[in-house]
This record gives structure tokens, C-alpha cells and sequence, in this order.
């Protein structure tokens, strides 16, 4: 199969929102993902006639591809929303719908192939870039429409049913935070009445050295030291926090550990509660709300550095139903987290398939 010039088969889609047809509803941004994204730009006072209109079927990218994770920040718009865009995107469109189908171009550019010569071909001294001639300067292989339809045909039918399984999820998501908001109601207790701190040093000589994230979970790290004796030992059932919280995102690093025993430096904070009146499920739920955040950076003292203490954390207040209600709404999330992650895995699993498909729908055509 002879190769073809993508600039064949592309064109520039220049269109303004000049008479503010659209409004700060309809402005997206683009993700590395290669998806559109709610915008998070501070859109206050922000004049929207300059911004680009991106129909269904049409696609935008951001030439800018340094300190970018070595991908191309590209998307395909398809929904049946036309959305506005930065003017500094470029955007275009498939000339002839009937030579190649958009959502096969998004296939091949969804390929960890096309990040590597995307950034490759990228060029530029304090930013790299890759303009519009770069893209269409690319050599693909076209195949016939028809097979092109085939291995499309496939991809939609797994992304219909991810968005499927994700709208059952949102569903669950909805039940489970129903539970907590109710609770919210109730009267509610301080948590230190059920909370003790505790300070193992690592005298077993564990070395499964973790740190904590901002998304509430142990990670593995390495300190580098050679004697981890005096690291803290955290245990199964145990929690364990970062008590410095500025430069964190207004977000706190708090874990339960749910898997195997653990290290961390000493000095986090670890402390695990009373089994027989607080579960330590139940209560990293009420950690994972966005009021707890607010409450501890709210509840964070210092100069140079801002810290939050167990002494501030025990004062924090949750409802506190019998045993048989936490392990019930704790075991309902724990569901909601083994899908939520399972649907992660789906989404990934599409894109892993995309260079395959398109490596099919070429050999097809031999």
C-alpha cells in the first residue's frame, strides 16, 4: 500500500466564536488522555469571541509538546455538542468523510506511536512544538473505507460498552455518597474518642518503604538510607498521614493500609482506631471527602511550612451509626472502588487495542 500525505485528507477549521453564540458552558480543554475536558482555566472576565469552535466529528490539538508526559495533547470531538476551544489550539476537520473516517484517524493518532514521532518532529528552544505542517507532512497507510469501517465498528463497540459499565458506576457512586450525605445529619462525634496513635518503629527490618499520595494511597518510594530501623511500621488496619499540607494541592496525603505491613519516615503520623466502635473503613471514607481537606488545611499552623497535627485531627466530628452501618456503607464503597478500577482498566484496554487495530486493518489491505 503506497503511503499518503495526511495534509491530503485534513484541513484548518478557522471558525470564531465571533457573535458569542457559545458561552463559558461550552468551553473545553483537551487532556493527554486525548479527550476533551471541562476546562480549568479561570474563565472569569475572560472575552470568548476569539475562541475556536470545534463541531462533532472534528478534531483539536495543542502544538505544544514539551513537559507534555512525551505525549500530544489531541482529541476528537464525539459528541453531538459543538464545544469552543483556546485560540492558541489548532483545529481541523476531515476533508472527505468518504477517503477516511474520523474516528479511524483518531485511532492512529491514539497509538503510542504517533506521541513518539509527534514529539520527535516537535521543534523549538524554550517551548518544542509541533505545528500544523508537521502534522501534515505525516506519511499514513489509508486503507479502503470499508475496512476502515470494520476495525472502527470494533473500537465502538468497546468504548459503547466502558461508557455502559461507567454510567452503572456513576449510578453506585451516586448510592454511596447518598449514605454518607444522610449521615451528615445525624449527630456526630469528635473521631479522637476512637483514635490512638501509634509509633512501631521497624525493628522487624521490613523494607516495604511507602510514602503517601495526594490521592489518598501508599506509594512506593526509597529513602536511600542504609539503616531503615527507625522508620515507622505501618500495619494492616493503620492509618498514616503527611502532616505537611501546604504546597499539596489543598488536599491532605492520609492512607489506610489495606494490604501488607509497610514503612514509612518517621515523620508521618500513623494511628489506627477502636475496631469495636469505628471501623477504619467507614471513617477513610469521611477522609476522602473534600470537607475533610478543607478542614485540615483550614486546621494547618506554621510559617515556612504549614502542618497539621493527630491532636487537630481528632478534633474533626463524623456521625457515628452502630458497627453492622459502617461495615455495610465501608463494603458498598469497596464495590464502588474494585469497579471504579476495573473501568479504568477498560478504558486502557481500548486504547492498548487501537495500535492493534489499525496494524490490522493495514495487513487486511495486503
Amino acid at each position: 500500500m503506497a503511503l499518503s500525505r495526511l495534509g491530503d485528507y485534513i484541513e484548518l477549521t478557522d471558525n470564531k466564536n465571533t457573535d458569542l453564540q457559545f458561552d463559558v458552558t461550552d468551553v473545553k480543554g483537551i487532556s493527554i488522555k486525548k479527550i476533551f475536558i471541562p476546562t480549568k482555566a479561570d474563565m472569569d472576565g475572560v472575552p470568548l469571541t476569539s475562541y475556536k469552535i470545534v463541531k462533532p466529528l472534528e478534531f483539536c490539538y495543542v502544538t505544544i509538546t514539551s513537559r507534555n508526559g512525551e505525549k500530544i495533547t489531541l482529541a476528537l470531538n464525539d459528541s453531538d455538542q459543538t464545544y469552543i476551544c483556546s485560540s492558541s489550539y489548532v483545529a481541523f476537520k476531515i476533508k472527505d468523510s468518504t477517503k477516511i473516517l474520523p474516528f479511524y484517524l483518531y485511532m492512529y493518532f491514539n497509538r503510542p506511536e504517533f506521541d513518539r514521532y509527534s514529539r520527535f518532529n516537535s521543534w523549538g528552544s524554550a517551548r518544542e512544538a509541533f505545528g500544523w505542517e508537521d502534522m501534515c507532512d505525516i506519511e499514513i497507510d489509508i486503507p479502503p473505507i470499508e475496512v476502515q469501517q470494520k476495525v472502527v465498528d470494533v473500537y465502538l463497540s468497546m468504548v459503547e460498552n466502558q461508557k455502559v459499565y461507567e454510567k452503572g458506576l456513576e449510578d453506585l457512586k451516586k448510592t454511596c455518597d447518598s449514605y454518607i450525605e444522610n449521615l451528615r445529619k445525624q449527630k456526630k462525634v469528635k473521631i479522637g474518642d476512637n483514635i490512638v496513635e501509634v509509633n512501631e518503629k521497624n525493628i522487624e527490618n521490613i523494607n516495604e518503604e511507602s510514602g503517601v499520595s495526594v490521592k489518598k494511597e501508599f506509594i512506593k518510594t526509597k529513602s536511600g538510607a542504609s539503616d531503615i530501623s527507625n522508620q515507622k511500621v505501618v500495619r494492616i488496619g493503620t492509618f498514616a498521614f503527611n502532616s505537611n499540607t501546604s504546597r499539596n494541592g489543598n488536599v491532605i496525603s492520609i492512607a489506610l493500609n489495606k494490604d501488607k505491613n509497610r514503612i514509612v519516615s518517621n515523620t508521618y503520623i500513623c494511628f489506627k482506631t477502636n475496631e469495636k466502635f469505628l471501623s477504619s473503613n467507614y471513617l477513610f471514607l469521611w477522609f476522602k471527602r473534600n470537607e475533610f481537606d478543607r478542614y485540615a488545611r483550614f486546621n494547618s499552623w506554621g510559617s515556612a511550612r504549614e502542618t497539621i497535627g493527630l491532636k487537630d485531627i481528632s478534633e474533626y466530628e463524623i456521625a457515628v451509626p452502630n458497627m453492622n452501618i459502617q461495615r455495610s456503607i465501608a463494603e458498598l464503597y469497596e464495590v464502588y472502588d474494585k469497579r471504579r478500577a476495573l473501568n479504568e482498566q477498560l478504558k486502557k484496554s481500548i486504547n492498548e487495542i487501537c495500535p492493534v487495530l489499525i496494524k490490522a486493518s493495514i495487513d487486511l489491505n495486503r
